[in-house]
């Protein structure tokens, strides 16, 4: 299938960047947000109120709701926070045509139920073929059409083909992957990580302690995922490595910008009332969790959940890190 009617839902920064290289891929893209000053910015002056002077494709129609964005939809790009991927999914349910692409492009675990954005979606609408779309980018970049790489994941192996080839355009290039449980851990686990290597920047303890904590969190971000199933060329790939890498180094990521103000003293809750989302929030302690069910040693992770639940400082959590016994590097 060419799919050559793509529907994005959700039109923050994330989402209208991707509805926009859609086009650029010659796609017929429908877009739909549910904020409604958003949702009126997009339709009156053609730009997302995240995205500010970069203008919508002519050929992007947004949609006022979700079954005219997903009427005739040949696959679909879920473009919304992790923690509603359920509520989402959920609703498209009966607008689904069978065996539809659902395309998650949100990078956490589920709070509660510790589950997998595929396992949410195979929950939620059973008749849609969960995929994944992450690796290493930055809304504005992919707006703007400077060159991206990404991974787009789905059991099948000729499916991800497909839909990569279906959302591919001159500068924006997704591989395709089979290992589909193995990108969406490199996405939620960098997140955390992310938060880490804003903490050290923040705390202003050099680069050779980034390059270390980069390293270590890489690490674990490995254990953990063949733990769970995934592949190792997979956590070294775009979507493990690529986008660690990218979020432990600019202050463009949300999680990175959230740890350097943990870093220069300012409190969890005190950020998240004066900044938006950062997903690796809500990541940190659902991974601590998994961690330990799989009995998966984290011990940055672990560091960062603490330092976000508010039961240890920042120096603490540096102090307990610097602390553990020597070991073989692993």
């Amino acid at each position: 299938m060419a799919f050559n009617h793509i529907a994005v839902i959700g039109a923050g920064a994330w989402g209208t960047a991707l509805a926009l290289t859609c086009a650029r891929a010659g796609r017929k893209v429908s877009l739909w947000e549910h904020d409604a000053a958003n949702a009126a910015q997009l339709r009156d002056k053609r730009e997302s109120l995240y995205l500010p002077g970069l203008p919508l494709d002519d050929g992007i129609v947004v949609a006022l709701d979700l079954a005219e964005a997903a009427a005739q939809a040949e696959a679909l790009l879920l473009v919304v926070p992790a923690q509603h991927v359920r509520s989402v999914a959920t609703a498209l349910k009966p607008l689904l045509a069978a065996s539809v692409p659902l395309i998650v492009c949100a990078k956490g675990f589920e709070r509660g139920t510790k589950k997998f954005m595929s396992e949410v979606i195979a929950e939620c609408a059973p008749e849609a073929v969960p995929a994944i779309l992450s690796g290493p980018s930055f809304a504005r970049d992919v707006a703007r059409g400077m060159p991206t790489a990404v991974t787009l994941a789905a059991n099948d192996g000729m499916l991800s083909a497909a839909l990569a080839q279906a959302v591919s355009s001159p500068t924006f290039r997704p591989y395709h992957s089979s290992d589909l449980r193995g990108v969406e851990i490199g996405g939620a686990v960098k997140n955390v990580l992310a938060i880490a290597a804003g903490i050290v920047s923040g705390r202003g303890l050099g680069h050779s302690a980034t390059a270390a904590l980069t390293t270590r969190g890489f690490a674990e971000l490995v254990r953990f995922g063949r733990a769970c199933g995934g592949k190792s060329e997979t956590m070294t790939g775009l979507s493990g490595l690529g986008d660690l890498i990218l979020t432990c180094t600019s202050p463009q990521s949300r999680n990175f910008s959230f740890g350097l103000s943990l870093g220069q003293g300012r409190t969890p809750s005190e950020i998240h009332r004066t900044t938006g989302l950062a997903e690796g929030t809500f990541t940190a302690p659902v991974l601590l969790e998994m961690a330990r069910d799989r009995n998966v040693d984290m011990p940055i992770s672990a560091a960062v959940a603490a330092v976000i639940a508010e039961t240890m400082s920042v120096d603490e959590a540096i102090e307990s890190l610097l602390a553990r016994p020597l070991k073989a590097e692993e």
